[in-house]
């Protein structure tokens, strides 16, 4: 079933009690998540006004071919350096890959499985040829989200990938998740340092209330689990990583918090390198694909009803 905006038809999925709706001609992304209880829908991320195209607005839209922002105008790999232009109005540096500025192709592969695809070659000036994947299974309980990328180029370059869903903002709502370090910042998010003494109220291992002074913060050793709780809605969501131990564990796992000072709504995003990794020591998490080769970011999310308070 699908519903038109102009020039942005939304796609809809309906499996498992839940409703999923995809806007493929804006960046590949999600317009709602919805679990269809019998006393009315419950957005489970929050929900695209169906009007703005801008795709901060959207319920969620995928990190590729690299996760949130890269400093020093462009990095180099082997040698040769890689300009890479700011690519959102009043944001200095290149942000969130290039993929979320694409259209891309739907299919429905199954009942309660939609897929979409991109095929990318050095978008607006960037280094990169690749083929990008999302597939979204709506399951018992949830929804298994997979992102993949596989190099197209003839010479070898760093890749990263991430999700970045929106989550409705409310009094009482906080994010948990079990990690080691955070990377610091100045009056922008870049990263100066990462320290394993968490300042007070960033502690995810502790528990962060999603109300307060930013935070636009990458957090490394995440366990690949998080809880998000929203007590006045009786409403709790989890994020698992099913391939965690494979992929590395701790020491190959990295989350992001985005709670902006003010708004209705905040991130939590699931991410294979902190922000800048392009030049952080070791570059943590980037990965270099040469032609051919792949690389996959498997997410399952999951909710219940707990008790309000």
């Amino acid at each position: 079933m699908a519903t038109t905006t102009p020039n942005h038809p939304t796609v809809w999925l309906e499996h498992a009690e839940q409703s999923l709706g995809l806007v493929p001609s804006l960046g590949g992304s999600v317009a709602a998540w919805r679990w269809l209880r019998p006393d009315g829908p419950v957005d489970l991320w929050r929900s695209w006004d169906g009007v703005s195209t801008d795709l901060v607005r959207l319920a969620s839209f995928p990190l590729v071919p690299w996760s949130n922002r890269i400093g020093a105008g462009g990095f180099t790999q082997d040698g040769r350096f890689h300009a890479i232009k700011p690519n959102r109005i009043g944001e200095p540096y290149p942000i969130h890959g290039d993929g979320w500025l694409q259209p891309w192709q739907l299919r429905q592969t199954a009942p309660d499985t939609v897929e979409m695809r991109l095929e990318s070659h050095r978008f607006d000036g960037n280094p990169y040829d690749y083929a990008a994947l999302q597939t979204f299974r709506l399951v018992d309980g949830g929804l298994d989200q997979t992102l993949q990328v596989t190099h197209l180029g003839a010479a070898p370059l760093p890749y990263g990938l991430g999700v970045h869903p929106w989550f409705d903002r409310t009094p009482q709502a906080s994010v948990t998740a079990q990690v080691k370090g955070m990377w610091l910042s100045g009056d922008d998010p870049m990263p100066t340092g990462h320290t394993t003494a968490i300042p007070p109220g960033c502690d995810l291992s502790e528990g962060v209330n999603v109300n307060g002074a930013l935070i636009d913060n990458g957090y490394s050793g995440w366990s690949g689990s998080a809880t998000i709780d929203w007590p006045e809605r009786g409403l709790r969501l989890t994020v698992a990583m099913p391939h965690y131990h494979a992929d590395g564990g701790a020491a190959k796992h990295w989350c992001l918090l985005y709670r902006p000072p003010a708004g209705s709504a905040f991130c939590f995003e699931p991410i294979t390198q902190p922000i800048d990794a392009f030049h952080l020591p070791q570059r943590p998490g980037l990965r270099v694909l040469s032609r051919d080769e792949r690389m996959t970011l498997a997410v399952q999310w999951r909710f219940a009803a707990v008790g309000a308070s």
